[in-house]
């Protein structure tokens, strides 16, 4: 009997880890294919020329543009304006903005009367000029004056003839003024006296002179006074040229020192009484002179008058003073 050859099939004869590498080399396959696939789709996607649309942009309407954009700013010019330190800038056409008074217009910048600019509103400017405003501040402010005490020498029989002895130390007084002050930046643009009053009269420097003869009972109960300063000196003078004695001088000087401390423009600011005689009103001044109100030597001739004719003589003003506190 003939022996045929078995037939064994290739596919059972395989191990367990044959197959295994089998198909681990078949994914590998289908992974290396699958890659080329998608490589070669990435490369077409990125290597696409890209579509144009067409638009209706015009070259000529893009350089009539910058050509207008050009014009408009060769016509704008600008000035940098400083008002009280703080800077703005005003724009504006070239045509229009010539001078320092077309900037502030431009720039709806109003001066009032007490503001000062610089440079002046007429001058020429350019893009490098800096316009600078100072607003005009108006303030009351209140000074004090010294007033300047006087020296009175009077004669005495208690002393020796020659000797001399200081009765009262001199003090001098004191003049407040209030006055409304208007400054731009620092400088005062006008400064007007609101009212001036003697706050603190002056006290005489006494100076006792021994004499072995008595002088007139008015001399020797006065004293005779130094004049201090450019008005009591000029009002001394008038005094003696016009037959007066000097019992006369230090008795204008005592009521003019406590009434005005010697000022043309005290103002009492209670009642108004103005000058160095403190007239109520000051208008009665006119009387001696036109220029009452800053004349000190027409309000002096108007003093001296007055106290002639209402108590007799300086002396009685003095007397009368001395009682009331006034006269």
């Amino acid at each position: 009997m003939s022996k045929h050859a078995e037939r064994t099939s290739f596919v059972k004869t395989l191990s367990r880890g044959q197959w295994a590498k089998i198909a681990a080399a078949v994914a590998a396959v289908g992974l290396i294919a699958t890659a080329g696939v998608i490589s070669r789709d990435f490369y077409q996607s990125s290597t696409a020329t890209p579509s144009i649309t067409p638009t209706s942009f015009s070259a000529t309407d893009g350089a009539a543009s910058r050509s207008a954009s050009r014009g408009a700013l060769k016509s704008t010019t600008y000035v940098t304006v400083k008002v009280n330190g703080k800077s703005r800038v005003v724009l504006g056409e070239k045509a229009s903005m010539t001078t320092v008074k077309d900037v502030l217009e431009t720039g709806d910048i109003v001066l009032d009367p007490e503001d000062s600019v610089t440079p002046s509103l007429d001058s020429k400017v350019s893009e490098s000029t800096v316009i600078s405003i100072n607003r005009a501040n108006t303030t009351v402010e209140t000074t004090d004056t010294e007033i300047a005490f006087n020296e009175v020498r009077k004669e005495t029989s208690s002393l020796p003839t020659g000797q001399e002895k200081v009765e009262t130390e001199g003090e001098k007084g004191m003049l407040e003024t209030t006055s409304l002050v208007t400054r731009s930046g620092d400088q005062v643009v006008s400064s007007n006296v609101f009212t001036s009053w003697v706050k603190k009269a002056p006290v005489d420097k006494v100076i006792l002179v021994g004499t072995a003869t008595v002088s007139s009972p008015s001399v020797a109960s006065l004293g005779t006074t130094t004049p201090a300063g450019e008005i009591q000196s000029w009002a001394h003078d008038y005094l003696i040229s016009n037959g007066y004695s000097e019992a006369d001088f230090t008795a204008a000087n005592f009521i003019i020192s406590h009434e005005s401390g010697w000022s043309p423009t005290a103002t009492n600011p209670s009642s108004g009484a103005y000058g160095l005689p403190q007239a109520l009103p000051g208008s009665k001044m006119a009387s001696a002179g036109a220029d009452w109100q800053t004349n000190y030597q027409t309000q002096f001739k108007w003093f001296v008058n007055y106290c002639n004719g209402r108590y007799g003589s300086i002396s009685g003003a003095y007397a009368y003073w001395q009682a009331h506190k006034s006269y």
